[in-house]
């Protein structure tokens, strides 16, 4: 499909096939001019609207908060498996600092390759004071991360049953964002796509840039 407005594309995708689930709304950001082994990112962007992330946390003791797993609880995750669909199941793991050194020993070869774990990038708290992880929550709930192993990033900003407004936002702030954290700018992107989790994607950056 040619080139659009992401308005006209997010209206384009909003009149797909219905799924029986809240679809995600996906960019998918291609580069140029990049060489991923030398440039590769680690890092966050932040959403101005949320993406009603799913979060859990390690903690030394439960909180009502969030969902909470304890060193106790570790046992529970010996096999690789069962490791696989606890990463699965939350879009973040937030932790508390002191407990990182066992969380990477038990989970790190799991949720390593799956950019789960916490970092100092994001997701790591210092103490377990309610207004911390209630801070800790609300910063989360608004970051993607971003960390690509070829010349395309792809990121979820936002679900099909958000504010068109909304969505458009997130995106043109995801994209600055890059911009501001490629070596070379927008010049290192080559296009972006828009996609719902089912569909295929629709070009609209070329219309967005100046």
């Amino acid at each position: 499909m040619e080139n659009m407005e992401l308005k006209q594309a997010l209206e384009v995708l909003g009149k797909e096939k219905k799924r029986k689930f809240v679809q995600s709304v996906d960019l998918i950001v291609n580069l140029q001019n990049y060489d991923v082994r030398k440039e590769a990112l680690n890092t966050f962007v932040k959403l101005p609207n949320s993406n009603k992330k799913k979060i859990a946390a390690f903690l030394t003791k439960r909180t009502p908060l969030i969902d909470t797993i304890t060193e106790l609880e570790f046992k529970k995750y010996k096999e690789e498996k069962e490791m696989k669909k606890l990463a699965k199941e939350y879009d973040f793991f937030i932790a508390v600092a002191p407990m990182m050194p066992k969380i990477a020993t038990t989970f790190g070869r799991v949720f390593g390759p799956m950019n789960k774990m916490p970092s100092p990038q994001g997701g790591l708290i210092p103490n377990e004071d309610e207004a911390t992880i209630k801070a800790m929550i609300e910063t989360m709930s608004s970051m993607v991360r971003i960390r690509n192993k070829e010349k395309s990033i792809k990121m979820s900003i936002g679900k099909e049953d958000m504010k068109e407004e909304s969505l458009i936002a997130n995106a043109e702030s995801v994209i600055k964002q890059l911009e501001g954290k490629l070596p070379r700018g927008k010049e290192n992107i080559k296009d972006v796509l828009v996609k719902f989790t089912m569909t295929k994607p629709i070009k609209f950056l070329d219309n967005m840039r100046k």
